[in-house]
């Protein structure tokens, strides 16, 4: 079909309602309330599960994610490279936002409120651990390691993830004109007819399950920290009660950009970055800034040197491992670092294709991986290093604090408590973290809320439709939380949700391809 022909069919689409698929909105909604009972009143069942499930596919399945990793970074750059790369998005002159808008609101949709948890705290786990199994490190190894790893597992691979999603969801809206935000629309391709069918609606079902397991994990890791920081703040002592508040306090602060319009999207997303840029400031100025740019370039070479190796070690020895074949450093934090980013593909990528319009496949590929890697670097290099530094200089002893048992965000503002201004940067670190929640729930509901109509079109209800699923979305992480669930549980939630999710990734990914070689010889 001719592009113009294509942009008057999106025309045609634009003036009509969307009818809601009810059982989208239902099914999913009784799947996540059945778990969340069973979480809650069946921990210790939940949790033998859970340990089952993650010996399953974390012990005996992980390479498949690993190798998952490696294809998707490989694929993306290869058709960003190739003759496919200059191909244009829309028929737009200039894109629909400017540069860094663009860059703000891709960085500010993702796990921005979970990329700050994680840059302050990851590093201590990877500080006390062996990735190669070499026994007998030296203290300049273990730091060595501790902020390089960070960076791996949040650079170019897990970005990939999301970005050669995007540039699929991106052609098919805006090339191929075929408008309905769903992954099964995006299977179309190689699924045909079945889409439209029964085999479409389990596509688009189990996305928007794994999804929410996949949003139940960032939100209820990261959250605590906010409610520690309050405590901090206040002299208060208040535990799960006021991180559930905590969750209907960014609710409330998405619903009114929601009513706003698609506009506070845009500005919240640039508050954010302000925000952040503001507080990576002050903790650089005040903290070890030598150490903080010395161990940042250090960690970027040892990661840059390390790359392949770091990519497909799997450790099939297991040395690594407590003994007896357990899940070894690469399955414990590797492939849940992989799974946890293939469960928020659901979304995250179809915002980023929304907000592309305008530009070519090969610049929304290089500049996504431009403004989220260098997002997230500079997240880990400057909170992560903060917080190493206070380990090899004596002030925290953040690796003996967290053997005896204190919560990371207990650790996280210990590590605050070591600036003069202690106060105001927990101030602003709770603000930060939950504008981030607020601007990422705007983005991902805003999607998810395509799964449910027929059409994937905007109209009155989606205002209705978003806060539904902010709703939805919360009720997981709420159970967890009120289950006390461990790290090890609330990383296998994300690794059981990503695994059927990253068949479809490959179905989505072997559609677009299957679509660009089609290309050859026309213009549609």
């Amino acid at each position: 079909m001719p592009m113009n022909e294509n942009l008057q069919k999106n025309s045609k689409w634009a003036k009509g309602g969307a009818a809601i698929n009810i059982d989208m909105l239902l099914f999913p909604l009784l799947l996540v309330l059945a778990m969340a009972l069973l979480i809650y009143f069946f921990p210790e069942g939940a949790a033998g599960v859970i340990g089952m499930l993650n010996s399953i596919l974390v012990n005996q399945g992980g390479v498949f994610y690993i190798v998952t990793g490696v294809f998707m970074l490989g694929c993306s750059i290869y058709i960003a490279a190739s003759k496919w790369g200059a191909i244009k998005l829309g028929a737009r002159e200039k894109p629909a936002y400017s540069n860094f808008r663009w860059g703000a609101m891709i960085f500010t949709s993702t796990m921005a409120a979970d990329i700050l948890y994680w840059s302050l705290i990851e590093w201590v786990y990877y500080f006390q651990a062996d990735p190669a199994g070499e026994g007998g490190l030296s203290l300049a190894s273990h730091a060595r390691i501790a902020s390089a790893y960070p960076l791996f597992h949040w650079g170019p691979i897990p970005w990939a993830f999301y970005i050669l999603p995007a540039a699929a969801y991106a052609y098919m809206f805006y090339v191929k004109a075929r408008g309905r935000s769903a992954l099964s629309e995006a299977c179309r391709p190689i699924l045909g007819k079945k889409t439209d069918g029964a085999l479409g609606r389990v596509i688009d079902t189990v996305a928007i399950v794994g999804f929410i397991g996949g949003t139940a994990t960032t939100f209820a890791t990261a959250t605590p920290l906010i409610a520690e920081s309050i405590n901090a703040l206040f002299g208060t002592a208040l535990g799960k009660s006021l991180t559930v508040i905590i969750l209907l306090v960014v609710g409330l602060v998405f619903t009114t950009a929601v009513l706003i319009g698609m506009k506070a999207i845009a500005n919240l997303a640039v508050f954010n970055v302000a925000a952040f840029a503001i507080l990576l400031a002050a903790i650089f100025f005040m903290g070890p800034s030598k150490f903080i740019i010395e161990s940042g370039v250090s960690g970027i070479g040892t990661m840059l040197n390390n790359f392949v190796s770091m990519a497909t070690w799997m450790d099939p020895l297991r040395a690594t491992g407590e003994g007896g074949g357990a899940a070894g450093f690469p399955q414990q934090w590797t492939v849940f670092y992989w799974a946890y980013w293939i469960a928020w593909f659901v979304a995250t990528p179809f915002f980023i294709a929304k907000i592309s319009e305008g530009r070519t496949i090969r610049g929304m590929i290089f500049g996504a991986y431009f403004y989220g890697i260098a997002g997230t670097f500079l997240s880990f290099i400057v909170f992560g290093n903060f917080g190493l530094y206070q380990q090899v200089s004596g002030k925290v002893d953040t690796v003996g604090m967290l053997d005896a048992g204190s919560a990371p965000a207990q650790i996280i503002v210990e590590f605050f408590r070591q600036l003069p201004l202690v106060k105001p940067v927990l101030c602003l670190l709770a603000i930060v973290m939950i504008a981030f929640y607020a601007s990422t729930f705007d983005a991902i509901t805003l999607v998810i809320s395509g799964f449910c109509k027929k059409n994937g079109l905007e109209d009155h209800r989606d205002t209705k439709l978003r806060i539904y699923w902010a709703l939805v979305l919360i009720i997981l992480p709420i159970s967890l939380i009120w289950s006390e669930s461990t790290l090890s549980s609330l990383q296998t939630v994300s690794i059981i949700a990503a695994f059927p999710l990253a068949l479809i990734m490959y179905l989505i990914v072997f559609s677009f391809l299957k679509e660009l070689r089609g290309r050859v010889g026309s213009r549609g």
